[in-house]
């Protein structure tokens, strides 16, 4: 009888779990499937955004139209160009899986202060930032393919 009530408890944890965090995994698994990415990548810079802004991320992910997937997007490649590796490759690798998944586009202004909002507790230095910016929208340039032929 006692595993019974053991088997129970353990059901009701499982199902439980699996509720609570039915909207967070089910945010991440959007941008995830439409990057082609592993879910440890989005859920690594929430972590590190801080339970606050984290949670925020999370609930922004989850609104359902195309533009907050877009800005979420831009703010995941601002963490993992700027914050995480500034390399040229990791930039080109970062814009070969948004072409792939027609979510490239320039960064704006209202890109740049939403990544500031949502990585607040990382403190990014606003001209880091920028110059990202003007780095990154320089690919979206008719020239900047054949800027490695000067």
């Amino acid at each position: 009888m006692v595993w019974l009530a053991l088997a129970t408890l353990v059901v009701v944890f499982i199902v439980g779990f699996r509720v609570l965090t039915s909207g967070p995994r089910r945010a991440v698994r959007r941008i995830t499937e439409r990057l082609a990415i592993q879910p440890v990548v989005v859920e690594s810079m929430v972590d590190q955004m801080g339970h606050t802004a984290g949670g925020e991320f999370m609930r922004y992910l989850a609104r359902p139209n195309e533009v907050h997937l877009q800005n979420a997007v831009q703010v995941l490649l601002i963490w993992q160009v700027v914050i995480i590796d500034s390399s040229e490759l990791t930039l080109q690798h970062w814009l070969r899986l948004l072409r792939k998944a027609r979510l490239a586009t320039p960064l704006t202004d209202g890109h740049i202060r939403l990544a500031m909002g949502f990585l607040r507790e990382l403190e990014p230095d606003i001209g880091e930032l920028k110059h990202f910016q003007a780095r990154y929208n320089a690919q979206f340039t008719p020239d900047a393919g054949l800027t490695w032929l000067h």
